[in-house]
């Protein structure tokens, strides 16, 4: 079974207040948001017990089973409610290391320690975004074990990406027949005996939201995409893209939308039958089998090179770039240790970090200081074990 690590991990539902007057950074007085809606959300995460993971991969990176550096920023905007919801599950669960073949697992290891982000933005009402925020992780958690099982009991080890890929599908689509209302109920005419679909929304059918969630393990990073919220990661100063978008006008996603007997209307962006402007979500009863539920799975191998990891809605990827969030984020990061590097733990497993923290807020509040009309939600993760500044003379 997939072993629970320690109650440590913390979901976040951001209420909106007052941001605060300036980031704190000497020279970027340009970034002031006085007077708009915004969250400053405080989390503390004890940390676990530290469980060093070794490794005989010398391109491997150096990595602790203790939580990861993390920090995040959930901003209201100029939006009249907040549609977005921040998971952060910091020690989630373990997951089987033949789940994750690679060099970079430890062959001794029979279990990895997995850390669960997620981003999603609701449309039309924050109560999708919120359903998924507090439960879509522990459905993961049952469909990993689920898949463990069948593993166990037919003796395969190969094809560990496709189990990865079944377990996030099931995931998204048991999250979503929950919250449109569709579940097995036992039937009172029949006496109990048989089942039938039983129709009780959670939320009104124009509700829905997007889903991009990262899942952090040792030796990878894996991210299930559903929607136009974005997972980028920064390599070699460089910026790497975990998701693509789910857009009607995404050739694949129009073909799909009209072989279904849907229509992708141009009505200020394309929109399925002129109304919704993403292809995929959880929730929107009414645009279904047009909108579906099924998320994009990509993997990747973690390296030394890697700097930090992403996750937004699109508040800010409308308006920046993945390389121009990536080197902001990067160099964020980097000021605040060169400013604090004598003064602040840089060790892993503290839950939220100054230095990520300072990253998030910072991207969130340049996002709506350049005009996002978006609720505005960024998760910024260190996948630096360590960083090491000279100490000044």
């Amino acid at each position: 079974m997939v072993i629970p690590c320690r109650e440590e991990s913390a979901t976040l539902r951001t209420n909106c207040d007052e941001i605060d007057s300036s980031i704190g950074v000497e020279g970027d007085d340009n970034i002031h948001v006085s007077g708009s809606d915004g969250c400053d959300p405080k989390l503390t995460v004890e940390p676990p017990e530290k469980q060093p993971c070794r490794t005989s991969n010398q391109n491997a990176p150096e990595l602790s089973a203790d939580s990861p550096l993390y920090g995040f920023s959930s901003v209201c905007g100029r939006r009249p409610e907040m549609e977005d919801a921040i998971a952060v599950k910091p020690q989630l669960f373990q997951v089987p290391s033949h789940m994750l073949m690679d060099d970079y697992v430890n062959g001794n290891t029979k279990y990895s320690p997995a850390h669960f982000f997620g981003v999603y933005d609701g449309h039309g009402g924050f109560e999708v975004a919120n359903y998924c925020q507090e439960h879509l992780h522990s459905v993961l958690i049952k469909e990993i074990e689920a898949v463990e099982a069948r593993l166990n009991e037919k003796n395969e080890r190969n094809n560990w990406q496709e189990h990865w890929k079944k377990a996030f599908s099931n995931c998204f689509h048991e999250v979503d027949d929950e919250v449109v209302g569709v579940h097995e109920a036992n039937s009172g005419s029949n006496n109990g005996n048989e089942s039938e679909c039983s129709i009780e929304s959670l939320a009104t059918e124009t509700v829905g939201s997007t889903a991009v969630v990262a899942v952090l393990t040792q030796s990878h990073i894996i991210v299930a995409n559903c929607g136009d919220s974005r997972a980028v990661m920064c390599r070699r100063k460089e910026a790497l893209p975990l998701s693509a978008d789910h857009k009607p006008d995404r050739e694949d996603e129009w073909t799909r939308i009209e072989a279904s007997g849907g229509k992708v209307i141009q009505w200020n962006g394309y929109r399925i039958l002129g109304v919704l402007a993403v292809s995929r979500s959880i929730g929107d009863r009414y645009l279904k089998p047009w909108i579906i539920p099924e998320p994009e799975v990509v993997f990747v191998q973690r390296e030394k090179k890697d700097e930090c990891l992403i996750l937004a809605s699109d508040g800010l990827w409308d308006i920046m770039t993945n390389e121009e969030a990536c080197d902001i984020a990067r160099k964020r990061i980097l000021i605040w240790h060169k400013k604090n590097d004598n003064n602040e733990s840089m060790g892993q497993g503290h839950g939220v970090d100054p230095a990520s923290q300072f990253a998030a807020e910072y991207l969130s509040r340049l996002a709506l200081q350049r005009g996002s009309k978006d609720n505005i939600s960024v998760i910024v993760i260190d996948l630096k074990a360590q960083r090491k500044f000279k100490t000044k003379a």
